[in-house]
């Protein structure tokens, strides 16, 4: 979302500087350098550094920082800090987290960063009511802005042969990292109750698994026990999801806990018809029956149904995949996230004394 929201702004005249913790997001620098952009880095010489406040400070100064934008915690309390000192406006955004505010020390840093910054943006108004309700802060003090995702159109041809589909194969795609929360370790077991009951479908799952995850061997494991090893693809570090999403028939998300998936938007850009659970901020972007089919988190009963229903009823697939992409480009593409970004940029700007 950092990374989208940059290069929106970047293409309408503005300069952004990322500012990249210096150990654990690689891949995220990398991204940033192969379109063009100069990267600093940020870092904690000890769990509490108050050393970062004026690394950062002098970064503002340096690049002329007009308004900061801090993204989860450890940045949100150092980017609040440095930008108070320097009287910049700042913002700071969460994405969601079912552990974040556990600890009291964070709870107290977090709501001391929120009273000095300008706003606060959650990606979700289910992501809002849980930070407000953990923190004990009123709802208002958020403001929702949904992440958006770029209207790309991707091409099947490319990665057909290498997952070897077929004319007539449903082509399930789940995309997230193999670790608990994403669970997808209910797609199979719901693909192997279907085929006990006597679906018929041919299908193949695709599970584009991000940087991978604790679950990846086991899956992979659970596949083979199945007999299912040749329909069952789980890849890593894939840059070419739009591809996957073409490819795809439907796209799942069954997970535990989510707060506004970027994934799931892509899949609705798609225009692809999405069986997910109803967690964090998924119905807020998914009306169940409309733009697909939603289902209780954890209910492997409920989510078999969702499946056989799709695979078996390309109306309907052709139909909520449509709907999906409507509200989509409505709603949920980059250039409508960028505009309310830039509707709070500019007014904490012209606030600035």
């Amino acid at each position: 979302m950092v990374f989208r929201l940059s290069e929106e702004l970047r293409r309408r005249g503005h300069t952004v500087v990322p500012v990249l913790p210096r150990d654990g997001t690689g891949w995220l620098g990398k991204l940033f350098r192969n379109v063009g952009f100069s990267t600093e880095t940020f870092w904690l010489k000890r769990p509490i550094d108050p050393t970062a406040v004026g690394r950062l400070m002098r970064l503002f100064r340096r690049h002329k920082i007009d308004v900061v934008h801090s993204h989860e915690f450890t940045m949100a309390v150092y980017g609040a800090a440095a930008a108070r000192f320097l009287a910049i406006p700042h913002v700071l955004t969460m994405h969601g987290s079912s552990t974040i505010t556990k600890a009291l020390r964070r709870r107290i840093a977090l709501r001391w960063a929120m009273r000095r910054s300008a706003h606060t943006v959650a990606v979700s108004n289910t992501t809002r009511l849980q930070f407000a309700k953990d923190l004990g802060v009123s709802t208002s003090a958020f403001t929702v802005i949904p992440n958006g995702v770029p209207l790309t159109v991707g091409n099947a041809e490319k990665v057909r042969k290498e997952f070897g589909c077929a004319e007539g194969d449903i082509v399930i795609l789940a995309v997230g990292n193999v670790d608990v929360r994403k669970n997808h370790r209910m797609l199979l077991e719901a693909l192997v109750r279907l085929q006990h009951d006597g679906l018929s479908v041919p299908w193949r799952v695709i599970i584009a698994g991000g940087r991978g995850g604790d679950q990846h061997a086991y899956l992979l494991e659970y596949a083979r026990l199945q007999g299912l090893t040749d329909r069952v693809h789980i890849v890593t570090e894939r840059n070419d999801i739009p591809d996957l999403q073409a490819l795809s028939d439907i796209f799942v998300m069954p997970s535990l806990w989510e707060g506004l998936p970027l994934a799931m938007l892509e899949a609705m850009v798609a225009g692809k018809a999405i069986v997910a659970s109803a967690t964090g901020g998924i119905p807020e972007a998914v009306v169940d029956g409309r733009e697909g089919i939603l289902f209780p988190s954890g209910d492997l009963d409920a989510f078999a149904r969702g499946l056989r229903s799709l695979m078996t009823d390309p109306v309907r697939r052709r139909t909520l995949g449509a709907a999906a992409l409507e509200r989509a480009r409505r709603e949920f593409t980059v250039q409508v996230m960028a505009d309310r970004h830039l509707e709070l940029y500019t007014r904490m700007f012209e606030r600035r004394p």
